[in-house]
């Protein structure tokens, strides 16, 4: 006897929501993100500020990010069918190594023209500088802000809220570098913040890639533990073993079970209630609310051997 249980109403319904606030709150990032993106970059040409360009470069990217990230929040979220039975929740893990490989590369040309700035620094005006790098502070943190409650169970939300995040840390960065030029005059400090902030960048791609990697690998979710899953269901009344028992991911905050359980003789109506206790101690304990659980009768086997 096996129980295919689909999601539960209410729990996939929240999850949802969930999904729905998010691509709101990207789009609305992604106006904000743009408009501050055309103002650094004309400031920055204008005032020659490499950490300024550099910054304006970031917010491309993450605008471009958070784009997809909206698109594939928007594809996830169209109806499973028979082909696709789980749906398109994978598009969001897509979009967010995706996003985290952008990081890597804009990262790389970033360095490479802070290299040649430390080699032959150039005058910087610092007042234009500090001017726009200070709209830009403010912009970033107003978004990462619309963003942070929707990471916790979104990957790909996850990815462009670390853009977000990176561009916020690189705006502090250039605003010190502005205060240091207009103080000091000393140019080289704005290719080595520049450096600095890739640096910072790349451990959070890193971290991405790894996630999103872990869950198109059907990794076990970091936070559950396949053992005390098993113990618990064992607990069970009637339950003699569990077994066989695997955890994954279809997108982050999505997660989905199999597993076998041996229970001692019993009618078919006791054993499906084992079976709807299992599944409310999976949703309310573990957060799963996709499972399948193939029952087996232990007892009856033993008698099939002795006879």
């Amino acid at each position: 006897m096996t129980d295919n249980r689909p999601a539960e109403g209410h729990a996939h319904a929240r999850f949802l929501r969930g999904r729905e606030k998010g691509q709101g709150r990207l789009g609305l990032c992604i106006a904000i993100t743009v408009a501050t993106m055309v103002l650094e970059l004309v400031a920055g040409i204008l005032a020659g500020s490499l950490a300024l360009v550099s910054d304006a470069g970031h917010m491309l990217t993450h605008g471009f990010s958070l784009i997809v990230s909206y698109f594939a929040t928007h594809i996830a979220r169209r109806p499973a069918t028979d082909r696709r039975s789980f749906g398109l929740y994978r598009a969001e893990i897509l979009a967010a190594l995706f996003n985290a490989s952008t990081l890597i590369v804009i990262t790389g040309f970033i360095a490479w023209f802070a290299v040649k700035r430390l080699i032959r620094p150039v005058p910087i005006a610092g007042g234009w500088m500090l001017a726009v790098a200070v709209i830009g502070l403010v912009v970033n943190v107003l978004t990462t802000l619309l963003l942070r409650s929707s990471v916790h169970d979104n990957l790909n939300i996850r990815s462009a809220f670390v853009h977000m995040l990176g561009d916020m840390f690189s705006s502090v960065v250039v605003v010190a570098g502005a205060v240091v030029i207009i103080r000091t005059g000393w140019y080289p400090i704005d290719p080595i913040l520049s450096v600095l902030v890739c640096g910072l960048i790349l451990v959070w791609a890193y971290r991405l890639i790894r996630e999103s990697a872990e869950i198109l690998l059907q990794f076990t979710p970091e936070h559950i533990d396949i053992d005390r899953i098993g113990g618990r269901l064992s607990s069970l009344k009637g339950v003699l073993r569990v077994h066989d028992v695997h955890v994954w991911s279809i997108t982050s905050g999505l997660h989905s079970l199999s597993g076998h359980m041996e229970v001692a003789e019993m009618p078919l109506p006791d054993a499906m209630g084992i079976l709807d206790a299992a599944g409310e101690i999976l949703k309310d304990e573990f957060g799963i609310i996709h499972y399948t659980i193939q029952i087996e009768c232990g007892e009856c086997r033993r008698h099939a051997m002795e006879h």
